[in-house]
């Protein structure tokens, strides 16, 4: 079995390759460009993208969309964060929360999944805090302000435990499920 990984990242086909390499399932990296929609949904965003990219005649291809959705600022900067990590970056949120008691926020990934013309779209969680500052060296975007545990931020630890606990961790265990069960591997 094989399936297009549509990103400009690389480094995200090689992820989606260790995670399912197992079941038999080679990731190819494809630069197929389409319209994102914007709207206040992950699973909007994924559903539209994987219509505009069937309508261009592709089969056989995951799309992932992820964002961090901060309490206080009532779910900002949810499918924005991308645009936000551009332009304003964890100091522009840092500033936002400055005062903030409530610093509770979720990541969230959805993935949409096109094989053997059935859809597969599942959205995974990771629940945590807005520190007061950034912290650590590793990881990218969000990782140094947001932390899983209260005590580290993603920065902060191993790329192996945080696809354990991260959102996208959390979003490619469903879809293996939901592989293994379609294709009864």
């Amino acid at each position: 079995m094989r399936l297009k990984v549509i990103t400009s990242n690389p480094g995200k086909v090689e992820e989606y390759q260790r995670m399912f390499g197992d079941l038999g399932i080679e990731m190819e990296h494809a630069r197929i460009p389409y319209d994102e929609i914007q709207t206040s949904e992950l699973e909007e965003v994924v559903r539209k993208g994987m219509d505009a990219l069937r309508s261009q005649g592709l089969k056989d291809f995951i799309i992932d969309d992820s964002g961090m959705f901060v309490d206080a600022l009532k779910g900002f900067p949810g499918v924005y964060s991308a645009y936000v990590q551009k332009t304003v970056g964890n100091d522009g949120i840092l500033t936002l929360m400055e005062g903030v008691e409530d610093r509770g926020a979720v990541f969230k990934c959805c993935i949409g999944c096109d094989i053997d013309g059935e859809t597969i779209i599942v959205t995974g969680e990771c629940p945590g805090v807005i520190l007061k500052e950034g912290r650590g060296e590793k990881g990218f975007g969000y990782d140094p302000i947001f932390s899983h545990d209260g005590k580290r931020s993603f920065a902060e630890i191993g790329l192996e435990e945080k696809n354990s606990v991260s959102h996208r961790g959390d979003a490619v265990k469903l879809l293996r499920e939901r592989l293994k069960a379609l294709a009864d591997l």
